[in-house]
């Protein structure tokens, strides 16, 4: 395999990334890492931020920062400028959605019963579509404790992701890979993967880092590597937003 500084990547037209410990580093988005948005912003490439985070962050950082788009909720929905307004889609109609809450809602209240230790992630109030459990952002759940969790999510009939600080609870069939080419094409009007290249983490990056043959690890990425059905093609030397 080619190393990252000697491949060809002259056609790339857009970059995604996640967010969480990917962009910022331990929560905090540094001046250089913004820094880097707005110089490959100005060298013309397209961007869009993939997020575990609620949509309603997403909508401010769609708002704000130099993107194109922002997909939050592991691509449960999506936010992009045009012109002056903020438009918003989702993955699932509204009829869909609905049931969906009401099924993570049943989720949320039965895995606070069983597993007691366990908090609820600080961002939840922004959140339509999913929810979200603390496992190492306030608080550092075990290995083995968020295996319990991951696997009491999924035998409450939902699916399960992680990423490197939520545990998230999820109805739907997003995932990350199919919110970018949403939004893309809400954006963008096109999308073609094979010019994209694909930045991330953690077990939530998974479905991109197997669709995007251009995927990127962060050096803190090796933490997660033996929970990865696909691992990034190359990893950087640095960590987090560095």
């Amino acid at each position: 395999m080619r190393d990252l500084r000697e491949a060809d990547l002259s056609d790339v037209a857009g970059l995604a990334f996640d967010v969480d410990d990917t962009l910022t580093t331990h929560g905090i988005l540094t001046a250089p890492a913004f820094a880097s948005l707005c110089a490959l912003r100005q060298a013309g490439l397209a961007l869009i931020a993939v997020t575990g985070r609620p949509l309603g962050w997403a909508d401010a950082m769609a708002s704000t920062w130099p993107i194109d788009a922002a997909v939050g909720e592991n691509g449960a929905g999506w936010s992009w400028r045009e012109g002056r307004s903020l438009r918003v889609s989702y993955h699932h109609g509204e009829e869909a959605r609905r049931a969906q809450r009401a099924k993570i809602d049943v989720v949320r209240d039965s895995v606070l019963e069983r597993m007691p230790e366990v908090r609820l992630a600080g961002d939840n109030a922004a959140r339509r579509c999913d929810v979200a459990f603390d496992i190492g952002e306030r608080t550092r759940m075990p290995p083995t404790g968020i295996d319990a969790l991951l696997e009491l999510i999924g035998d409450l009939g939902v699916r399960a992701t992680c990423s490197s600080v939520h545990a998230h609870a999820v109805a739907g069939d997003w995932n990350k890979a199919l919110g970018v080419a949403q939004a893309a094409g809400d954006a963008l009007g096109d999308f073609e993967p094979g010019r994209w290249v694909f930045v991330g983490d953690s077990g939530n990056d998974a479905e991109a880092f197997a669709v995007f043959e251009r995927s990127v690890g962060v050096a803190n990425v090796r933490a997660h590597l033996d929970r990865l059905p696909t691992r990034p093609r190359w990893i950087t030397e640095a960590e987090r937003g560095e």
